[in-house]
């Protein structure tokens, strides 16, 4: 259930934050500080974040925590993740950072609405609770999991509903990634609009 909005938050439910690189999507590559917020029910069966879902077992940071751990750092990129960070009201925390000059994405399955204005929605759709519809106007960048071979219809089905300056990727499941991977290959070969995305932190054994 969706907390009640407070657009005056200081503080939020984290499992963890760290600066890193960002390893998928358009960004893969880029220096980034990681803001992992605990709490989700959307329930993904392969999601490799399970220990995120509790919000009760992550402590609430405060707001000047995580500033002082973002500015402790060199990055100007924060990815505000989940978990499904979209549950909270993170408007305080985009707009502080983002005045502290930083470039601010969310990664969220769109199934809750947001109320910041960020850089870069990154929006990856999952089967097992529904975005709304606003997910599919914000989306900068649509990453959808490939698990098997029904997903790239779904991928589809879901292209057809994000604006039309949306990135679309395409992004093998892990556990599944040597049997997935050249499926996609081929897939986007022949529908060149959309790219791929790995999980290259995971090649590189970063966070």
């Amino acid at each position: 259930m969706k907390e009640i909005i407070e657009s005056n938050r200081t503080s939020w439910p984290v499992m963890e934050s760290f600066y890193t690189i960002q390893g998928e999507g358009h960004y893969s590559g880029r220096a980034a500080y990681f803001i992992r917020t605990g709490g989700c029910d959307v329930g993904c069966v392969w999601c490799d974040v399970k220990e995120s879902w509790e919000a009760k077992n992550h402590p609430d940071t405060s707001l000047t925590t995580l500033l002082d751990g973002v500015n402790s750092t060199a990055t100007d990129f924060v990815v505000i993740t989940g978990g499904e960070p979209a549950m909270y009201s993170i408007d305080s925390l985009v707009s502080a950072l983002q005045k502290e000059g930083k470039e601010v994405a969310i990664e969220t399955s769109g199934c809750y609405p947001l109320d910041a204005k960020v850089d870069w929605y990154c929006f990856s759709p999952k089967k097992f609770k529904k975005p709304v519809e606003e997910a599919y106007e914000k989306a900068h960048e649509l990453k959808v999991v490939i698990f098997n071979k029904n997903d790239f219809k779904w991928a589809e089905e879901h292209a057809e509903k994000v604006n039309k300056d949306c990135l679309l990727y395409l992004q093998p499941e892990w556990s599944k990634e040597a049997q997935i991977l050249p499926l996609i290959i081929d897939y986007v070969k022949d529908n060149p609009r959309w790219k791929i995305s790995l999980q290259t932190h995971k090649y590189m054994n970063i966070p």
